[in-house]
């Protein structure tokens, strides 16, 4: 019997640990990998022995939620096919171009997105415009909007693609359908007569409906003589300005100043 009872503890623990890895593997099964990685985390600590249970429940759907967080933004990210990986911790707030950090934090708040505003951005090159746009849209990435970054010297270009392969009307249907989409650089190139078409369409879906942030080298004014036909460039700049948020950066470029080479990464 004194043989027996010695044992009983060894096959407690046996199904124990049996029981916590059909646990595991069930919960990685059903892709609930934050509760899963907690729960091998708390058995390897030791962490769940003095745990109140509704406490350590707690804790694992804490733990859920923050991985299908962290792997929702990742994935967002990555469809928004961003330039750089901009944040907003990262915005130098101590250059003088006439960056109002209020405005920006306001920005982050998310308003503007959920009203299906524009934003603006224009100043001279190297100010950071694009970074802005960028670190904007990240943050939507992680509030878990729906996000396209596109810089214009691209974009329109393979519009023209896509109108001769026969996929220009579904790609723009899905550009339409996006939170949020940021047109960089906007205006460094003139428009030809299928780009005034296809930029006319992109903003006409969105006026009123999605969220848009534009940033241009150009001034808003000289935006009429770049886009060419007067009556497509007063609909077009009408939908984008109206009520849009402006921000009018200035400065030196912030790649001169830190005496980076012009590839070089720059809030």
């Amino acid at each position: 019997m004194t043989i027996f009872a010695g044992l009983l503890p060894t096959r407690k623990i046996e199904r124990r640990i049996e029981m916590n890895s059909m646990t595991i593997e069930k919960l990685t099964q059903m892709k609930l990998y934050g509760m899963a990685n907690a729960l091998k985390a708390g058995i390897e600590t030791g962490g769940i022995t003095n745990t109140d249970p509704l406490e350590f429940v707690s804790y694992l759907i804490q733990s859920e939620w923050e991985d299908k967080h962290v792997r929702r933004t990742q994935r967002l990210s990555r469809a928004a096919r961003f330039r750089t990986e901009a944040l907003l911790s990262e915005i130098d707030w101590t250059a003088q171009r006439g960056l109002d950090k209020t405005v920006i934090m306001k920005l982050a708040e998310g308003a503007f997105i959920r009203e299906h505003r524009t934003v603006v951005l224009t100043g001279p090159t190297g100010v950071g415009k694009s970074f802005v746009a960028q670190a904007l849209g990240s943050h939507a990435c992680d509030c878990g909007y729906t996000t396209t970054y596109f810089n214009c010297t691209k974009l329109f270009p393979l519009l023209r693609e896509k109108r001769i392969d026969g996929s220009y009307n579904p790609y723009v249907t899905r550009l339409a359908k996006t939170n949020l989409l940021i047109l960089d650089d906007f205006g460094l190139l003139r428009f030809d007569a299928q780009d005034r078409l296809s930029l006319l369409e992109i903003v006409e879906d969105r006026y009123n409906k999605s969220a848009l942030i534009v940033s241009s080298q150009l001034p808003v004014a000289d935006w009429h003589s770049v886009i060419g036909d007067p009556t497509i460039a007063d609909a077009v700049c009408d939908r984008i300005v109206h009520k849009a948020i402006r921000i009018e950066m200035s400065g030196l470029s912030m790649r001169a100043k830190d005496n980076l080479p012009s590839c070089t990464k720059s809030a």
